[in-house]
């Protein structure tokens, strides 16, 4: 049985990050609708958690983003990244529970994922685009979902997933990153 505890991301984990969303996702993962939406924002600092072994080895990131719905504010969550030999053993479902307890516990009231419906329907994930909510770019429909932190939070909201741009500027790891590699 696996062993491993979550923890808060810490500046010290960027480097491990990157290539594990390199080795989930592909280089291409910044071609991506949702990547434009945290293209030099910052992740919510309180909502980016590690899951790692007893030696602190990163086994798994789950970041979430501030975005905004129309004028609502809403955070999104992903990437969600589980080293690939370590898949289907807990960690990302442990991870996922945690980020969104630790979101609402930090009051946040809607929660936005492009993600397989059949992974986050268990965590009380809801087809997004029935209930009003677009995001630009190309994405499949089914893909994005929404979760009401708070019950009725989504009431009344409907529009345009966008970026948060009050953090705007203060960069990311990959903006930092390809910063680096220029």
């Amino acid at each position: 049985m696996l062993t491993f505890h979550i923890r808060r991301q810490t500046p010290a984990d960027a480097a491990a990050i990157e290539p594990l969303l390199d080795r989930c996702f592909g280089p291409e993962r910044r071609q991506r609708t949702v990547y434009r939406l945290r293209d030099g924002i910052r992740p919510v600092p309180e909502l980016c958690f590690a899951a790692v072994d007893d030696s602190d080895q990163l086994l798994a990131s789950l970041q979430f983003w501030p975005i905004r719905i129309e004028a609502t504010p809403a955070i999104l969550l992903g990437p969600l990244a589980v080293e690939p030999k370590m898949r289907n053993q807990g960690l990302g479902r442990a991870l996922v529970r945690h980020g969104i307890n630790e979101a609402r516990r930090n009051g946040h009231r809607l929660c936005v994922v492009s993600g397989p419906p059949d992974y986050y329907r268990p965590y009380g994930f809801v087809p997004a685009v029935p209930r009003g909510l677009v995001m630009p770019g190309p994405l499949e429909p089914e893909r994005l979902q929404v979760l009401e932190l708070v019950p009725g939070a989504l009431d009344g909201v409907r529009g345009l997933i966008q970026r948060d741009e009050r953090d705007a500027g203060a960069g990311d790891a990959d903006a930092a990153t390809r910063q680096a590699r220029a």
